[in-house]
């Protein structure tokens, strides 16, 4: 009975988080990082300082995963807060799967929006034509792309990231019974 309610709350969180980085193309400190302290502190009050710990593993490695793209600002600060109280949440081995379907729905998400129009592929296109075109001229490229601050040129992963965790958590549970 407990897990099928901490599953509805969790689900609950990650339904509000999807739609606050669909709508508005950011997650908020105030849902992503009281979601990771209260994952941690619900680790530790039920499985005591091993489950806490590995929370914080989990945390770190699914922060980890989004640390190069948001270096590279392919990702925002708001994802990889996400993708480390979801680490919390999951655990150390369960943010795998996590990771895998987060990146399966990004894709998904990423490649719909790009046939609605609702996402701009240019600079995508420019990225490879840097990385793998020896005759691409950069400059002139990078020129022709949309500005960053732009609607069109930002994907709302927060929704995958949700999308996710739900599908990676539901497969960790079926993987347990």
């Amino acid at each position: 009975m407990v897990s099928c309610l901490a599953f509805c709350c969790v689900t609950v969180w990650l339904t509000v988080l999807g739609w606050y980085d669909w709508y508005y193309r950011r997650l908020p400190n105030y849902l992503t990082l009281s979601g990771a302290a209260v994952f941690l502190v619900l680790r530790w009050a039920t499985g005591g300082t091993g489950a806490l710990v590995d929370g914080i593993i989990g945390g770190v490695i699914g922060g980890a995963f989004l640390l190069l793209p948001f270096l590279m600002r392919g990702a925002g600060g708001g994802d990889v807060k996400m993708f480390f109280a979801v680490g919390c949440l999951a655990g150390k081995f369960a943010v795998f799967p996590v990771m895998i379907m987060a990146t399966l729905f990004g894709l998904i998400l990423g490649a719909a929006m790009i046939i609605k129009g609702k996402l701009d592929s240019s600079r995508l296109k420019h990225y490879f034509r840097c990385c793998f075109c020896i005759n691409y001229d950069r400059e002139e490229g990078r020129k022709a792309l949309p500005p960053k601050n732009s609607e069109a040129v930002r994907l709302p992963f927060g929704v995958a990231i949700a999308a996710g965790t739900w599908c990676g958590l539901i497969i960790n549970a079926i993987a347990r019974s």
